[in-house]
């Protein structure tokens, strides 16, 4: 740990018993004081390994299954509620309000400078959607970091899901907009099934704050936009990790206007051929696997689904040695 962070004082999390919270403070930004949330839960035994789980847009960390898959496999579990998402939202801010991918790296790295700080020499860093992205560019702009050993991104935000026409030349435009116009607002195009799929009181098994991951988010900022469209540029180009990568996608995106199948059974949110167009991009040692039947989140597709997303991955660790 740096020696301006001061000792991590945790408190009991809203999941219940064996999750920890601890506020991360931050200087402030355009629109004041700034905190992000790091949860933890320890493995039963002492484990040098560690996981730390950034979570995508419209979102933040509850998915107690997966930290507890973690646990079961040796693993500390970690993760971040970014600045303005969940737990880390403060009455004076926007929700999801960004300007560039880069604002969030204080709070990346000041969590793993605490995840060193507590006995770790090894860390799976994931993210998913937006996530996916955020920490495959942190992976790739921190080469030889002393943790980081490996990266797992679940259906990463590698691109605009729309037709061609309008990402090619929409947005450039908003991008430049919003560049100016950072609150301007903008047809967000979000699937309305997607929360609704996922919700114990909706139409799936979870439970979650529909405050915090909301069943509808109709407009987005051009500031959301033009960070995505800047860090997707560079993802487009290629990058080089140096840490083994393994990117996980649904087998098939659907846009249902209607509830059935293709609402359970399907990305809703992102195109699973851009996910696969440009993990080919990445420079490294990459491992693309398709989960047949797989949501947006596949840590939240029906129980088969899931139990294969955790076989292949904790497979893949143990294949690369971690």
């Amino acid at each position: 740990m740096s020696a301006t962070q001061p000792p991590v004082a945790y408190q009991p999390d809203i999941l219940g018993a064996g999750y920890e919270q601890a506020a991360l403070h931050f200087p402030d930004d355009y629109e004041g004081k700034v905190i992000a949330t790091l949860i933890r839960k320890k493995a039963p035994q002492s484990t040098p390994k560690a996981v730390l789980y950034i979570h995508g847009f419209i979102d933040y960390f509850f998915q107690t299954e997966m930290a507890e898959q973690f646990n079961q496999h040796g693993f500390d579990f970690y993760a971040l509620d970014l600045r303005k998402y969940g737990r880390s939202i403060l009455p004076h801010q926007k929700y999801y309000n960004v300007r560039d991918i880069a604002e969030y790296d204080a709070e990346i790295t000041q969590a793993l400078e605490i995840i060193g700080a507590e006995g770790h020499d090894s860390v799976l860093l994931c993210g998913h959607s937006t996530g996916g992205l955020t920490t495959t560019l942190y992976a790739a702009h921190h080469p030889n970091h002393p943790l980081i050993k490996a990266l797992w991104v679940n259906s990463p935000f590698y691109d605009f899901n729309m037709n061609p026409v309008k990402r090619k030349l929409g947005l450039p435009n908003l991008s430049r907009i919003g560049k100016i116009f950072p609150d301007l607002q903008f047809p967000s195009e979000l699937n309305k099934w997607y929360t609704a799929s996922l919700h114990k009181d909706l139409k799936g098994e979870w439970d979650f704050s529909l405050d915090w991951k909301k069943t509808a988010y109709p407009k987005v900022r051009l500031s959301f936009v033009r960070a995505i469209f800047e860090a997707q540029k560079e993802i487009h180009r290629g990058v080089k990790i140096d840490v083994p990568v393994l990117v996980m996608h649904s087998n098939q995106t659907k846009n249902p206007r209607k509830w059935g199948k293709d609402a359970q059974t399907s990305d809703v949110i992102l195109g699973v051929k851009d996910i696969q167009k440009y993990a080919k991009k990445i420079q490294g040692d990459v491992t693309v696997q398709s989960i047949p039947n797989g949501l947006h989140d596949l840590v939240l597709s029906q129980k088969s689904v899931r139990d294969s997303v955790y076989q292949q991955l904790f497979q893949w660790l143990a294949d690369k040695g971690l």
